[in-house]
């Protein structure tokens, strides 16, 4: 069976074409939804993913109404794979029942997976090429060295509390006991 999905962000934006595309394209039933594309959780489409089985075949007008970005698009088309339906886009003709179909989506995957693999690579040789210029990423330092020693040692005081530490240090009990879990007092 095909089944369609129709969606436009707002309510002031209208259904009628893609809900003629999709009649048009065979679908006997059409879940139609008024949500960003943006949202994670789109009510109607959840419904959709309930009532599929296997054999069927979900149909949208294009593929920005089913997917908020590529990856989010891949992802769910996957999803589908795993659950025996097909997938069909008509206006860019992506047809996953048919092996063209399925060989155009997988490039697409495939050049999403390498537009990934190349930001991830960006970013290490980036960090690589900081750390040689003696810079270190990640959150500067709550405490100093020497605010840390302080820490410890009024930890290891008994009259002090951690709350009296804490305030007066300046921080935080989860900076406290990150920067003093464990370790001993120093010289």
């Amino acid at each position: 069976m095909k089944i369609g999905y129709a969606r436009v962000s707002s309510d002031d934006q209208n259904l009628d074409l893609q809900r003629d595309a999709l009649r048009l394209a065979g679908c006997e039933r059409v879940y139609e939804e008024k949500e960003s594309g943006g949202k994670v959780d789109r009510p109607e489409l959840l419904r959709l993913f309930e009532a599929l089985r296997p054999g069927d075949t979900l149909v949208v007008w294009r593929l920005d109404r089913l997917g908020r970005s590529l990856k989010h698009l891949i992802e769910t088309v996957e999803q589908l794979e795993a659950l025996g339906v097909g997938f069909q886009s008509v206006t860019e003709a992506v047809d996953t029942t048919t092996s063209g179909g399925k060989l155009v989506f997988h490039i697409f995957a495939a050049l999403a997976e390498f537009e990934r693999t190349l930001i991830r690579e960006r970013t290490r040789a980036g960090l690589k090429a900081a750390r040689a210029r003696g810079r270190h990423g990640g959150r500067p330092r709550l405490l100093s060295e020497d605010k840390r020693r302080m820490a410890q040692a009024l930890r290891d005081d008994p009259s002090q509390s951690v709350a009296a530490i804490c305030k007066t240090l300046g921080i935080a009990r989860t900076t406290f006991y990150r920067y003093t879990r464990g370790k001993k007092v120093e010289p």
